[in-house]
């Protein structure tokens, strides 16, 4: 057993440890053969990625953010479009909207699973289109924290306002609802291989996925300088965004990890947080028919005050834990040229006071759990 000041928020040593030799083996390949962009590896990698999403087409990118700002190029969202974005998620989702030139729309999000409303994105299309000033092209819902969108009422709404869907999931990838994976919802998918994310690898990588032949080949352009026929041949104006050969070596090792056993203990790691931890703290909410891959467990308290003494006292214990995130997107300085009415995202405000993220990965131990949902106790005069 761990000491509990040796505790990690999530355990790459852990999952190395456990793969080292072929890991080791694996970058040792790709050294040999001296090919270190765009190796069989790689191709290998987007093969294996598009079956397990069952998806047609992967296109393996230099990182999460990268990979949406490639769909936004190919769809050619520009100036005067709008992007509708939840407003409880990671800066980027909005960020690659301005970087094109488009103006994100900030949708509040659901308190139970900390998703896109439906509800409140068919209000805000029904605002920009009334406005008349901007024009509605694409949703962009979150599967935040590993949980998939409500990609059902989001695909309905899109259908009738003639939108697409760009499914960011950096956070999502392993996720499920009724047994369709997280990367395969919408027009096209994006996913992160940043280190913590549920498949990561060992720097900055992302992926997209999708069913459109002449999307992923506009896609495969874009992302090396806008090539034709080949590197020399510049049919567009395009990007440097590819993931390097060593990237995926690694990627193919853990892939195969996380399809054998991760993604299956982080969800009996998630059981046993809700088992001790139910009627002391909300915890998370997995709708019926959907599996999360828990890039995150988040609970949630009374308030901002609680929140904070919590954080305190778990880290005087050595325990460590995150707020995802301290700002929703509509307070973020960056977008103080959009106006938002803070009284329109109350359910993000209060996320952004009153959640907490605790240690989780698939190479937590029970005792681990155990010592942090016992401080939890204590915090709350139940030990």
């Amino acid at each position: 057993m761990k000491e509990v000041n040796e505790m990690q928020f999530r355990d790459l040593n852990a999952q190395y440890n456990k793969y080292k030799t072929e890991i080791d083996n694996a970058i040792q390949r790709v050294l040999d053969k001296g090919v270190f962009i765009g190796g069989d590896e790689v191709s290998e990698l987007e093969s294996r990625l598009a079956a397990y999403t069952g998806t047609k087409h992967c296109i393996t990118c230099a990182n999460g953010t990268e990979a949406m700002t490639l769909v936004m190029m190919a769809w050619g969202i520009k100036e005067g479009d709008a992007v509708f974005v939840p407003d409880f998620t990671f800066f980027s989702t909005g960020e690659i909207v301005s970087f094109v030139g488009a103006t994100p729309v900030f949708v509040d999000v659901d308190a139970d699973t900390f998703n896109m409303d439906p509800k409140k994105l068919e209000e805000a299309i029904e605002n920009v289109l009334n406005e008349g000033i901007l024009t509605p092209r694409v949703i962009i819902p979150v599967d935040l924290f590993g949980l998939p969108a409500d990609f059902d009422n989001i695909s309905r709404i899109a259908t009738k306002y003639g939108l697409k869907i760009l499914e960011d999931a950096a956070q999502g990838f392993g996720g499920s609802i009724n047994g369709k994976k997280a990367c395969s919802f919408g027009d096209a998918s994006t996913t992160s291989f940043f280190p913590a994310k549920p498949l990561g690898c060992y720097g900055d990588g992302g992926a997209i996925f999708t069913n459109d032949d002449g999307l992923a080949e506009l896609l495969n352009s874009y992302k090396v300088h806008g090539k034709g026929n080949n590197k020399y041949d510049n049919v567009r104006i395009g990007v440097n965004s590819r993931l390097d050969t060593i990237q995926a070596a690694i990627l193919n090792v853990k892939l195969t990890a996380f399809i054998n056993h991760e993604l299956d203990d982080v969800n009996r790691i998630y059981r046993l947080y809700t088992e001790k931890l139910d009627g002391i703290v909300e915890t998370p909410v997995i709708p019926e028919g959907y599996v999360s891959s828990f890039a995150q467990y988040t609970i949630k308290l009374k308030s901002g005050r609680e929140r904070n003494d919590l954080q305190s006292k778990l880290s005087s214990e050595g325990i460590p834990s995150m707020i995802y995130y301290v700002k929703p997107m509509h307070r973020q300085g960056a977008f103080n040229n959009i106006v938002s009415d803070d009284n329109y995202y109350k359910v993000s405000n209060l996320l952004s006071d009153t959640v907490l993220s605790l240690p989780m990965h698939p190479y937590l131990n029970e005792e681990e759990i155990e010592l942090i949902c016992m401080s939890i106790k204590a915090y709350f005069g139940l030990s």
